[in-house]
């Protein structure tokens, strides 16, 4: 089984869900989107997969701190862009297992993903 973990390496939510795959002892890489950067290839699937609605972080400061004409204008022909640009307003965390992509963290959603 290949797992990735996509987020933000201080974001408190990536910690969480971080420590939870530590103690239940699953194996798995990290990628920082601020340190690591993103792939623009990559971004694409997870926009055709989940969709910029989900993937967009409206809830974050990046996405407060942007102009009324740029939220204004967010669909799905600009989301790619905008996410490059802001790689802290991708969601987080983003769990990749063996290609199948699950957002947030909660400690029972991950426990039915990896059947613990």
């Amino acid at each position: 089984m290949t797992v990735i973990l996509y987020g933000i390496k201080n974001c408190d939510t990536v910690k969480k869900a971080r420590k939870w795959l530590e103690q239940a002892g699953i194996d798995y890489r990290f990628t920082d989107h601020r340190a690591d950067g993103i792939d623009a290839k990559q971004l694409d699937h997870w926009l055709n997969v989940l969709g910029h609605e989900a993937l967009v972080n409206k809830r974050g400061t990046t996405w407060r701190a942007l102009s009324d004409e740029q939220k204004a204008s967010l669909d799905a022909d600009t989301a790619a862009t905008l996410l490059l640009a802001n790689p802290a307003m991708i969601k987080r965390p983003l769990l990749n297992i063996d290609g199948e992509l699950h957002l947030g963290f909660k400690p029972e959603q991950y426990a039915r993903l990896f059947n613990q």
